[in-house]
């Protein structure tokens, strides 16, 4: 079932790709694109338990049309988020102590496949100068629109490639 909301989805490897989701924040407020951001629905805290938290995305996904996914060096790999991680996890009977149910998913895991699940609008952009779809987790990896956020300038240098976010963010 499709989004039923008219939000976007943001998701990244904050620890490592947080400039780029701010730059998509500076590209909004400075008028290269719009979105409504669905993380200010509701929210979450690093101090919750990986289930309330997935609660929480689950929510904001559910009132969303379009699933933006920031993907960095760091991105297929991070495993905050999985219940073995979480104090409550019991390593023996491989379950929780409170009861929850079990989800060994990383946030970022859990989210592209709620996106899919959920028929969002799939927009994947690199941190970087050019697309490696090996960095990006399975569930995404060949759907949707596939954008690097940097370009070459003529001194050599890379800059945002704002033009290009832009036109893969659907402006």
């Amino acid at each position: 079932m499709k989004g039923m909301g008219d939000y976007t989805y943001i998701a990244a490897d904050f620890d490592h790709d947080e400039k780029a989701v701010n730059t998509l924040h500076w590209m909004r407020d400075n008028g290269y694109i719009q979105f409504k951001d669905a993380h200010e629905l509701q929210q979450s805290y690093d101090s919750s338990l990986a289930c309330s938290i997935k609660k929480s995305l689950k929510y904001r996904m559910d009132n969303s049309y379009k699933f933006v996914l920031i993907v960095g060096d760091h991105t297929d790999s991070v495993t905050k988020g999985g219940c073995q991680l979480c104090n409550s996890y019991n390593s023996h009977t491989y379950s929780c102590a409170k009861g929850y149910t079990v989800d060994y998913r990383s946030f970022i895991k859990f989210e592209c496949d709620k996106a899919v699940e959920g028929g969002l609008v799939v927009v994947v952009l690199y941190n970087s100068w050019k697309v490696d779809k090996d960095l990006c987790p399975e569930a995404v990896r060949w759907k949707g629109t596939h954008r690097q956020m940097w370009k070459q300038g003529t001194d050599g240098k890379y800059y945002w490639d704002y033009e290009g976010i832009a036109q893969a963010f659907g402006k």
